[in-house]
C-alpha cells in the first residue's frame, strides 16, 4: 500500500524537506498527498480528504501540533499522527494524544521510514480492530464460568441489589456492576426508563398503561423478545415517547 501523507508545518522549507524524504521511502511507499501551514488548514483538508498519517510540527502560530492532534481525533476518518519537531521536550505530551511516533529535526530517512512502517502495520490492522469494536460484549462470570454476552442481544439491564440483571431473549445473567456506569458507557444503545432499569433502544416496541403493585397506575414498555413489561417512571415517559418516534 502507498501511504497517503498530510504534512503540517508552518515552515515551507521543512515541508519541502519532508516531501523529498517521502519520495525516497520505499518500504512502505509514501505519497505527500497534501500539505498545510497551520492547524486550521489541516483541519479543513481532513474534512474532505482521507490521509493515512499526518506528519505534524508542534510549534506553529495559532493552534499548535498537540492541539491539532487532539482535534484530528474527531475527524470523519482521523489519520494516524507522527510528530516531526525540533523540540524533543514534548515527547511525553505527544504520546498522551496517541501519536504513533515522535521524530526530531533534522529528520533522517531511516527514522521516517521506521515511523511509516509503524503506521502501515496499524493501518493494516484497522479493519480488524473496527470489526472487533463493532461487536461489543459484556463479560459475565457466573457458576464458575465466564461468558461474553453480545450487547446487541441485550434487551434490558435491571438493578437487583448489588447486581445487574442482563436479559436477552434466551436467558438472564447477573453482572457485578453499576447500572449508572453502563448507562454512561453505552448512551446510544440503552435508554434509562426507571431508576432501576435501562432498555435497549432497538427493542422498544410500545408504551402501555400498566398497574403496578408498588407504584400504582402508570406506564410500562413492551420489548421485542420478552413477554414481561417494564415500568417507566413518570419523568422518563417523555424520553420513551421520543425513542418510539412519537
Amino acid at each position: 500500500m502507498t501511504l497517503q501523507v498530510l504534512i503540517v508545518d508552518d515552515e515551507p522549507l521543512a515541508r519541502s524537506r519532508l516531501r523529498t524524504l517521502l519520495a525516497d521511502c520505499r518500504a512502505p511507499a509514501a505519497l505527500a498527498a497534501a500539505e498545510a501551514g497551520s492547524a486550521a488548514q489541516a483541519m479543513a483538508l481532513v474534512q474532505h480528504q482521507r490521509f493515512d498519517v499526518a506528519l505534524l510540527d508542534i510549534h506553529m502560530p495559532g493552534a499548535d501540533g498537540l492541539q491539532l492532534a487532539a482535534a484530528l481525533r474527531a475527524a470523519p476518518e482521523p489519520p494516524l499522527v507522527v510528530f516531526v519537531t525540533a523540540h524533543a521536550e514534548h515527547a511525553v505530551h505527544a504520546f498522551e494524544v496517541e501519536a504513533v511516533d515522535y521524530l526530531t529535526k533534522p529528520v533522517r530517512l531511516e527514522r521516517l521510514q521506521a515511523a511509516l512502517q509503524k503506521v502501515e502495520r496499524l493501518a493494516r490492522a484497522q479493519p480488524a480492530r473496527e470489526a472487533d469494536s463493532a461487536q461489543e460484549w459484556l463479560l459475565i462470570s457466573e457458576r464458575g464460568r465466564t461468558l461474553r454476552v453480545p450487547l446487541a442481544e441485550v434487551l434490558y439491564l435491571k438493578a437487583e441489589l448489588k447486581y445487574v440483571t442482563v436479559r436477552t431473549a434466551e436467558a438472564s445473567h447477573l453482572l457485578d456492576g453499576s447500572l449508572s456506569q453502563l448507562e454512561d458507557k453505552y448512551p446510544a444503545r440503552f435508554l434509562r426508563i426507571h431508576r432501576n432499569a435501562l432498555v435497549a433502544r432497538h427493542a422498544i416496541r410500545a408504551l402501555v398503561r400498566q398497574h403496578d403493585a408498588e407504584e400504582g397506575e402508570g406506564w410500562a414498555v413492551r420489548l421485542a423478545g420478552v413477554d414481561e413489561v417494564l415500568m417507566v417512571s413518570r419523568r422518563q415517559v417523555a424520553a420513551v415517547r421520543e425513542a418510539l418516534g412519537e
